[in-house]
């Protein structure tokens, strides 16, 4: 079976295919293709409300180019996913309607519940029944889940992400009412927190404080490696630190997300399993059409570094990297 997930984000859209295939005593899901493309719709409709006719052409052109692929790998099933600026925008809908009828392609824009809970999907593999707090910074929002013995209790979507950040379209008062929910949730007898990170932003900033695989980082490492990235330039974090142009300028807007999410939730280290909307998406995909459920999942390709996803009780869904 061969699924695809295409997450179309605010600061980038990434189309991901993968197969899943049985060796007899475990299924093993491989990743066969992965594409980002840095089309920054957000910053379009949080300076103007609106997509413009550039990104427009754009946008069509690189859905006319997934569903080539698509048929190239002859996928059984696949997902189009929309966040925060689609979802915004005033030409939103008219665009997903466009795409529809011209190109053939479905896109589903979701509201930021649905983004949270299928980012839940392929985090909760990694969940302990300690108590964490799940931050998830995306370019135009962030979402955020508290977990608590493995349960999780409360969820929420801010308008509060990189893009909007880096383009000075942030309010303060979502800033305070993040914080102050936060507060709220937090309760003394839930214990000490430990956050979970997700998004490409985090996994960057964990890739340069250079740590042990899986090793938790430190709210104070976290904090040495946004001072450090904020001495260098643009063009620095790109030839220097490897980034990529569109994550350059929104990193550091990012990062100070997720270290004002940990310090309000008093957590003093952060997890960072490296996944995502995109891998939620292939798992929602393989509940969907599985009819296997006593399962163990693993990445092929990580096999080789030892790593291995943890087994699957018959009761629950597989996941994933």
């Amino acid at each position: 079976m061969k699924l695809a997930a295409i997450d179309i984000g605010s600061n980038a859209i990434r189309f991901q295919v993968s197969s899943v295939l049985d060796n007899g005593t475990r299924l093993l899901f491989k990743k066969m293709e992965y594409v980002r493309f840095p089309l920054r719709l957000g910053h379009d409709v949080f300076t103007t409300g609106r997509i413009s006719d550039k990104s427009k052409d754009k946008f069509k052109k690189l859905m006319h180019t997934y569903k080539l692929l698509l048929e190239l790998y002859e996928v059984d099933d696949y997902m189009f996913c929309a966040t925060s600026a689609m979802r915004e925008s005033e030409n939103g809908a008219e665009l997903v309607q466009e795409v529809r009828n011209q190109i053939g392609v479905n896109i589903e824009v979701i509201d930021g519940q649905r983004e949270a809970d299928l980012i839940n999907r392929a985090i909760s593999s990694f969940l302990t029944n300690e108590t964490h707090l799940h931050i998830d910074v995306g370019g135009g929002s962030t979402e955020l889940n508290i977990y608590v013995q493995g349960e999780k209790l409360h969820t929420r979507s801010f308008k509060v992400g990189s893009v909007r950040v880096l383009e000075n379209r942030d309010s303060p008062v979502a800033w305070e009412d993040m914080e102050r929910w936060i507060k709220d949730h937090m309760k003394p007898q839930y214990g000490k927190v430990t956050a979970v990170g997700t998004g490409g932003n985090i996994s960057k900033i964990y890739e340069l404080a250079q740590l042990k695989p899986h090793r938790k980082m430190s709210l104070k490492r976290l904090d040495e490696v946004i001072a450090m990235i904020g001495q260098h330039s643009i063009e620095e974090r790109i030839y220097k630190l490897q980034m990529n142009p569109d994550r350059a300028d929104v990193i550091i807007p990012a990062g100070n997300i997720y270290r004002k999410a940990m310090a309000w939730a008093q957590s003093k280290y952060i997890f960072v399993p490296e996944v995502g909307l995109k891998d939620g998406i292939l798992l929602h995909l393989f509940e969907k059409n599985a009819t296997q459920r006593k399962i163990e999942f693993v990445n092929v390709e990580d096999q080789s570094q030892g790593k291995k996803i943890s087994p699957i009780p018959s009761k629950k869904a597989p996941r994933l990297k």
